[in-house]
């Protein structure tokens, strides 16, 4: 086992200059998972370890010229350290135990003391925003559903151009209702997320509280690229509308949400066969990839999905025990943890909720860690313009 004094230990600025980066570069390295931090007994700093910070460097060596270029924000809403992560430095995963969506809200939104909830203000009326005689296109896709409805409301909502705290604060919670009505394909509800969207889908109270944990779960994942096209679409001073629409575009990917919709097939897929082993196996041989495995910033195991499918066995114990035996079969056959999107996958067929579910779920709870950046980013007052390393034919 590696030592860990004090000798052996590098603070950040020590660290950043034997490679040669700044400490936000440094930083960078660690939320990717490519160089770990430890604990300092008896105090809040993090250090690096003498050995692993040499290792690391003589790695990069040939490569260094051709590293990805990866936008550094300054932000406090989201920590991921250590395995674990925090919302405005309280353990997320505590805060799943017990907190509503609202509730997270109003902490990530920051809300000032004595401000008047997370109530939603009247809906904009919608009436006029279509030209008479128009018949609404109604999309058979939740995004589509859910950007149509923005658009609408924010066409006749001049308010939203108030880009203060407390403006956008107020917009926000316009936005988070409506898109629980889109799940549902009805009005925005009044009631707390959670248990509308439960009884849009008829569960019972062991289901609602499910519900609700995913939802706080994913309130917020620091820089993913959805909340970073967020921060983008806020930077040039868009309403929170524009800015929910463009994250939800970029949430539309294959390799971003839906990841969680094909979770949510594979474990269909395997609930019609007693081999869960037997299913994925065939998955691979025919050069398919499990999704719902693995994750850069947790090496050791994403702490979202442990907490759900906790919940999930304790709730449903039988159902619990397939979803055990069916990431260990997957961990077997790809060496990783399950992550979040496994885990979604799994609360949708353990609840029997319609396909599109996990979806629905990340959307919704997203849309309050979205909005928290746009806050952040507009108060910054920070046009966000990344640099491209041009690699064509020169002059």
């Amino acid at each position: 086992m590696q030592s860990t004094n004090e000798d052996s230990l590098l603070n950040a600025r020590e660290t950043a200059a034997r490679l040669g980066v700044k400490v936000d570069t440094l930083y960078a390295y660690v939320s990717r998972g490519l160089l770990r931090s430890v604990a300092v007994p008896g105090s809040r700093e993090r250090r690096y370890r003498a050995e692993e910070v040499e290792r690391f460097r003589a790695s990069r060596g040939a490569d260094r010229g051709r590293e990805t270029l990866v936008p550094v924000i300054d932000s406090a809403i989201c920590l991921i350290e250590g395995g674990r992560f925090h919302y405005r430095g309280i353990d997320a995963v505590t805060l799943s135990e017990t907190a509503t969506l609202e509730e997270i809200a109003a902490l990530l939104w920051a809300e000032q003391p004595g401000a008047a909830g997370l109530a939603a203000p009247p809906t904009p009326d919608l009436a006029g925003s279509m030209e008479e005689g128009d018949a609404p296109h109604k999309p058979s896709g939740l995004i589509e559903r859910c950007q149509i409805r923005l658009a609408m409301l924010a066409a006749r909502d001049p308010a939203a151009l108030d880009l203060t705290r407390a403006g956008v604060i107020r917009t926000g919670r316009l936005i988070l209702p409506e898109l629980v009505g889109c799940v549902g394909d009805r009005p925005a509800p009044s009631g707390p997320v959670h248990r509308e969207m439960a009884a849009a889908w008829r569960l019972d109270a062991a289901g609602s509280e499910i519900v609700r944990r995913c939802l706080v779960l994913l309130a917020d994942h620091e820089l993913n690229p959805s909340s970073f096209v967020a921060r983008c679409v806020a930077s040039t001073g868009a309403t929170p509308y524009a800015v929910v629409s463009a994250a939800l575009s970029a949430l539309s990917g294959r390799r971003h949400g839906g990841a969680s919709a094909r979770a949510e097939a594979l474990f269909h897929e395997i609930g019609q066969s007693p081999d869960p082993m037997a299913v994925m196996a065939a998955r691979l041989a025919r050069d398919e990839t499990l999704p719902g495995m693995g994750h850069p910033l947790y090496p050791q195991g994403d702490p979202r999905a442990l907490a759900i499918v906790e919940a999930l066995t304790a709730a449903q114990p039988e159902a619990g025990a397939r979803i055990a035996a069916t990431a260990l079969a997957a961990m077997q056959l790809t060496g990783r943890y399950p992550n979040v999107d496994f885990a979604l996958g799994a609360t949708v067929t353990a609840l029997g909720l319609p396909r599109g579910s996990a979806l629905a779920l990340f959307l919704v709870a997203r849309t309050v860690g979205w909005i928290a950046h746009a806050i952040e980013q507009y108060e910054s007052g920070e046009l966000i313009r990344p640099r491209a390393r041009y690699t064509g034919r020169r002059p």
